[in-house]
């Protein structure tokens, strides 16, 4: 069951509210996407804290709905 880039991307904005989220579908199947999240939210945390941020956000459709998710996250410039 795949899952629509919109409805990531809505999921990541719910969890945190000031990201900007930019998806990619890496094969076109709807099953393998690539996601970039800048959040001021993600400043002084570790990467892989980050990362959960962003998991927890997608409230456990990882690894089923949502097959695969090369994430990158990232703090604005100048926060």
């Amino acid at each position: 069951m795949a899952m629509e880039a919109a409805v990531i991307e809505k999921l990541i904005r719910e969890g945190i509210p000031d990201a900007t989220v930019e998806i990619a579908d890496l094969r076109g199947d709807g099953d393998h996407y690539a996601a970039l999240v800048t959040s001021a939210a993600f400043k002084g945390k570790s990467r892989v804290q980050q990362h959960q941020m962003v998991y927890a956000a997608l409230q456990g459709r990882m690894g089923g709905e949502l097959h695969a998710l090369a994430l990158t996250t990232a703090v604005p410039e100048g926060v």
